[in-house]
């Protein structure tokens, strides 16, 4: 099977940030398909069987997306739309196109390459896009809200099977107007041969509390800074960029690392390995706590406590699993006295990153989500 795979973001283990779109192709080809994966970058390669094409001129990666302006990253998206609409309409001929959003504007050259191709596309959904968008303030012009809409329900339409990442992002969908058969749902995973469970910190080691990732609008770590005011005896590691961090940093106290971008995935799981728990935070915005992200399933995989502070389908997997604690947003207070029953109970510590490794092995390992998903493919392109 021949899959045309288009993805702005698409990133291995050597670079930073979300890896699905690597570890599923590769995989793909492991099966015996062909892949050309269409994404930002320059010139044209071969990484793991991969065909990849580059298109120059935009963003690589969501970090530096996340820093720029509004206005900027909007352009940025649509020089990408126009680069990769003239490589995908460049053979050879698909069986079935495979398209992921965010941004939004993937749907540009995926619906182009259907009607060239006369392929069938199946449209994935990591985040809602228009709505995302809106909630977070970033696109606030009704004229242009009414064509990202109109967009949105146009790859719906023409999609002939649609992946959601989470059960929220499935209703949005199905909001939307599609049908519930039309929607699969393969979650993020967990990918367990690179993040190991290691000895959880001692009651004489200091309690170590990360964040890995990007440091946007919709990230509010605010919480997570004054937590640290109230706990100076724990240390507080936030690794990444974006937008905010500059400020962050500006008003942390002394007891906050900021390390910056991670080297590679291995250094994101190293920092997982040696922390008692690790922070999943988002803005107190409606449409986020429909999210599936990275760095929650890293930390099943790490086999250490989730703090969430997001209501919904994250509290639910860490509550129901028992696999971390879920905290109110914005409240620093909650935060420390969570964080510091941890630190005074390292049996619970032990447990609860046990039942999230056990979690991720029993639903979100990367093998069976990467099946998941070539089967929705195969269907597809049948």
């Amino acid at each position: 099977m021949q899959i045309l795979y288009l993805h702005q973001f698409f990133i291995t283990r050597a670079g930073v940030g979300g890896t699905r779109s690597y570890e599923f192709a590769r995989r793909f080809v492991a099966r015996g398909h062909r892949v050309r994966m269409v994404t930002a970058g320059e010139g044209r390669s071969t990484v793991d069987g991969i065909d990849v094409v580059g298109v120059p001129g935009a963003y690589s990666d969501y970090v530096s997306a996340t820093a720029a302006s509004d206005q900027e990253r909007m352009l940025a998206f649509g020089r990408f739309a126009a680069g990769a609409t003239t490589a995908a309409l460049r053979g050879p001929r698909p069986d079935v196109i495979y398209a992921t959003s965010p941004p939004l504007t993937i749907a540009v050259p995926a619906l182009a390459a259907a009607a060239r191709w006369r392929a069938p596309l199946v449209f994935e959904v990591r985040d809602l896009w228009p709505e995302a968008p809106i909630q977070m303030g970033a696109l606030g012009n009704p004229r242009l809200q009414r064509q990202a809409r109109s967009l949105e329900r146009q790859a719906y339409r023409r999609a002939r099977r649609l992946i959601a990442l989470s059960p929220g992002i499935r209703d949005g969908i199905i909001g939307a107007g599609v049908p519930a058969g039309k929607v699969a749902l393969v979650p993020n995973a967990s990918d367990l041969d690179l993040f190991q469970p290691a000895r959880p910190p001692s009651p004489d080691e200091r309690f170590v509390v990360s964040y890995f990732g990007t440091m946007g609008e919709a990230n509010d770590l605010t919480a997570a800074i004054e937590a640290a005011r109230l706990l100076p005896d724990m240390a507080f590691v936030l690794m990444g960029d974006g937008k905010r961090r500059a400020e962050l940093e500006r008003s942390a106290p002394p007891n906050v690392e900021f390390p910056g971008t991670a080297s590679s995935k291995d250094e994101v799981a190293a920092l997982a390995a040696r922390s008692g728990a690790c922070l999943t935070f988002f803005k107190d915005v409606p449409v986020l706590a429909t999210n599936s992200p990275n760095k929650l399933f890293d930390t099943f995989a790490a086999g250490r406590p989730a703090i969430v502070n997001t209501d919904g389908w994250m509290r639910q997997l860490v509550e129901e699993n028992d696999a971390g604690l879920y905290v109110r947003t914005g409240d620093a207070n909650d935060l420390a006295q969570k964080l510091a029953w941890l630190r005074a109970h390292p049996e619970e510590v032990e447990r609860m990153g046990h039942n999230g490794r056990a979690l991720a092995e029993r639903e979100f390992d990367r093998d069976l989500l990467a099946e998941r998903a070539l089967a929705v493919l195969e269907e597809t392109a049948r």
